[in-house]
């Protein structure tokens, strides 16, 4: 199903009362978030409405879709705001009925809510009408009852069969009638799927007619695990291990934030750069991975560029090590700051720093000599796995995913937050579309990363000694006002990392939800590769450099 988007640039900036003038009857309510606006609608008029905010007012981004569940009536809250103004929030929220919760489906506005309104339905227990698919998505099919709903029975007995699968290929997509398709499974144990992946796919001959992710198997119900935690201390080592490969502190930046900004918390700004350069170096390690394993997708390069990426991110990671403690669970963001300062001797850290920046010029230039101008790599990636601009904004993709199709978007430019809005970095951008396109602005991302850290070093070793506050004063313990409702987003090595809280009065969240980069960028891979060859499809899924335990959390 495509959904073409208007030309949303140059509309203006709307007041809430602009909005609600152009909402008009459709509004039945009105609610206010720490973040945006909240405008409730009936149930069967979210098509409506969010058609008039895409196309009349801009808002051209569905971040998150949240469900939830109250004593009185389930809710699911559409949170949207704009590529062009990240600063531009509106939170749609629309009531179901407590015995019947139907809600309209809002896949046919945005595509993005597809997998949005599955995950809902599948977790919670909330249907969408006119859904194209509308079944679970993180639990198998058998599954009885929803994890997240009030009435679950945790000690249920789970039966899970095996079920025979069919060739899910339908008529009207036969290429011709003499054309012999045959049903492939790729995954959930291969080493290109990156992690518990399992892709359904539908090939006529060598070419791809359709193709299905299929996720879940590393489900953990993260956010029942944060609900049932504290907001001071219990949280905050949870986030280390949604994307566990290397962008711990970026993870725990993304629950900071949402926490310290619900709990009206200012962090220092000495804190702040260090959580800024200690960000930057976990986007560099990813981004380092995301090479290595890119390369080894593509042409079995494990010898060479695999090693050579894998031993600049173990320059990182021995960084990483000196200032937390830690090689992989860092925990080391608090509520207010970060655990402790900068490793002693500091002048030994700084020297390290600089060591390692000092010869990363040269490290990159051996990437661009093997790997972006190599002949195989080239044939594989340009033109291959091609993500139109306005196709990845309604899919809600983000990060390098984004910006390799051109989209202009990075939260740490659009929506400030720590030290980056004092910095001197550029947004990186590409406008091929592709997979060639993805990987260069992972490596062009990595040289804005190291100007960053390069920054910051230089504010640390200068800052006065008496002035190095690494935490603010915050309570022992954390209880914001009931129905507190706040979405907050950082920006990921993957894209927009994003999470939804509301506040019940007591020190443990109500609903924690979290907005995956990765769960919202996979949902491109079926544009990306119907119509073209199996290794055009693995390499595409490199492409998008996914981490299954943030997919599935």
């Amino acid at each position: 199903m495509s959904v073409e988007l208007p030309d949303t640039t140059g509309v203006a900036e709307q007041s809430p009362e602009e909005i609600a003038d152009l909402l008009g009857d459709l509004v039945i309510g009105r609610e206010e978030h720490l973040n945006a606006p909240g405008f409730v609608i009936k149930p069967d008029t979210v098509v409506e409405t969010l058609k008039r905010l895409r196309d009349d007012a801009g808002f051209d981004h569905l971040s998150c879709v949240t469900a939830q569940e109250y004593e009185d009536r389930f809710e699911s809250i559409y949170h949207l705001t704009k590529f062009d103004d990240r600063t531009q929030e509106v939170s749609i929220v629309v009531p179901a009925d407590k015995e019947n919760p139907v809600s309209q489906s809002a896949n046919e506005v945005f595509r993005t809510a597809d997998w949005h309104e599955r995950e809902a339905y599948d977790l919670v227990g909330i249907n969408y009408d006119e859904h194209p698919d509308h079944r679970r998505i993180l639990l198998p099919e058998t599954w009885q009852g929803h994890p997240l709903g009030k009435d679950y029975d945790q000690d249920q007995p789970q039966v899970v069969p095996l079920r025979e699968h069919q060739n899910p290929l339908l008529e009207d997509q036969q290429a011709d009638n003499q054309s012999e398709t045959m049903y492939l499974n790729i995954g959930p144990h291969h080493p290109a799927t990156h992690g518990v992946l399992h892709i359904k796919a539908v090939l006529d001959g060598e070419q791809v007619v359709d193709l299905e992710p299929d996720i879940g198997y590393l489900h953990r119900c993260e956010e029942q695990m944060c609900q049932s935690s504290t907001y001071r201390y219990q949280i905050m080592p949870y986030p280390d291990r949604w994307d566990y490969i290397s962008a711990g502190l970026l993870n725990e930046w993304a629950y900071a934030r949402v926490a310290e900004d619900m709990a009206d918390i200012e962090v220092p700004e000495y804190a702040q750069i260090i959580r800024t350069m200690g960000a930057e170096l976990c986007r560099m390690a990813a981004h380092f991975l995301a090479l290595g394993t890119f390369a080894l997708d593509i042409y079995g390069d494990f010898t060479a560029l695999f090693m050579y990426s894998i031993r600049d991110r173990e320059k990182v990671q021995n960084i990483l090590e000196d200032l937390t403690g830690q090689r992989l669970m860092f925990n080391y963001f608090r509520l207010g700051g970060v655990v402790w300062d900068l490793p002693e001797p500091r002048e030994d850290f700084f020297e390290n720093v600089r060591d390692f920046l000092d010869e990363l010029p040269t490290a990159l230039e051996e990437y661009h000599d093997m790997m972006t101008s190599n002949e195989i790599l080239q044939m594989r990636t340009v033109g291959t796995g091609v993500l139109p601009p306005e196709v990845a904004k309604s899919y809600g993709a983000t990060g390098p995913v984004a910006r390799g199709s051109g989209v202009d978007y990075d939260l740490r430019r659009d929506d400030p937050y720590g030290y980056y809005e004092n910095l001197d970095w550029d947004v990186v951008t590409e406008d091929g579309c592709d997979n060639y396109s993805r990987l260069l602005v992972r490596m062009r991302e990595v040289e804005q990363s190291a100007k960053i850290v390069e920054q910051c070093i230089d504010l640390l070793e200068d800052w006065p000694e008496d002035e190095r506050n690494i935490q603010a004063n915050v309570p022992r313990t954390i209880k914001p006002d009931d129905d507190t409702e706040i979405y907050r987003a950082v920006e990921g090595a993957k894209g927009e990392l994003g999470i939804y809280m509301r506040a019940d009065g007591t020190e443990k969240p109500a609903r924690f939800k979290i907005r995956s980069p990765c769960f919202s960028n996979l949902q491109t891979l079926p544009e990306m590769s119907n119509g073209e060859y199996v290794p055009d499809a693995i390499a595409s899924l490199g492409s998008l450099d996914i981490v299954l335990g943030e997919v599935d959390r």
